[in-house]
């Protein structure tokens, strides 16, 4: 199970830490928001 994702230089990314602590994490947003920025760094 992923928990913790860290970015470094990414797309528009400098720095990124997300921590997917509980069992069930949604990721929302406005177009251009950078939702699959975060899926293409997987």
């Amino acid at each position: 199970m992923l928990q913790t994702l860290h970015i470094k230089n990414y797309a528009l990314i400098e720095s990124l830490e997300i921590d997917f602590s509980s069992n069930f994490s949604i990721i929302t947003g406005e177009t251009g928001a950078g939702k699959s920025i975060l899926l293409g760094a997987l």
